[in-house]
């Protein structure tokens, strides 16, 4: 690949948006919630879903739920997308944001799969 055309596909590469966020994966059977903060959005259910169907999923409770009711319980929701075109520290920006819906839906025992922060 010549030097120019490495420099337009640089430049286009460039011009995708990327979305950090807070998801939401929901239960419909017993309405628990797991609520989670990624740096980029895009496919993020498909990557979560996949890691579920394997087996490799990091919260083991909501892997034991997923192995013994199926896919078909579960609903994914985005909370909140922002941009990260603009943001300095992506990482930073993403804590705050899953911070800040962990602090309003209170995701934790009978009502979540996540663990409580630790102060």
């Amino acid at each position: 690949m010549d030097k120019k055309n490495r420099k337009e596909l640089l430049e286009q590469y460039k011009q995708i948006k990327t979305y950090m966020g807070v998801i939401k994966i929901t239960n419909k059977n017993n309405g628990k919630i797991f609520i989670a903060g990624f740096p980029n959005l895009k496919n993020k259910w498909l990557t979560l879903q996949s890691q579920l169907e394997i087996n490799r999923h990091v919260n083991s409770q909501l892997q034991k739920d997923w192995n013994e009711m199926g896919p078909e319980a579960f609903t994914y929701e985005v909370l909140e997308e922002k941009a990260t075109d603009k943001v300095v520290d992506v990482r930073w920006e993403v804590k705050q944001l899953e911070k800040k819906w962990l602090e309003k839906l209170q995701p934790f025992g009978e009502k979540g799969y996540n663990k409580q922060p630790v102060e």
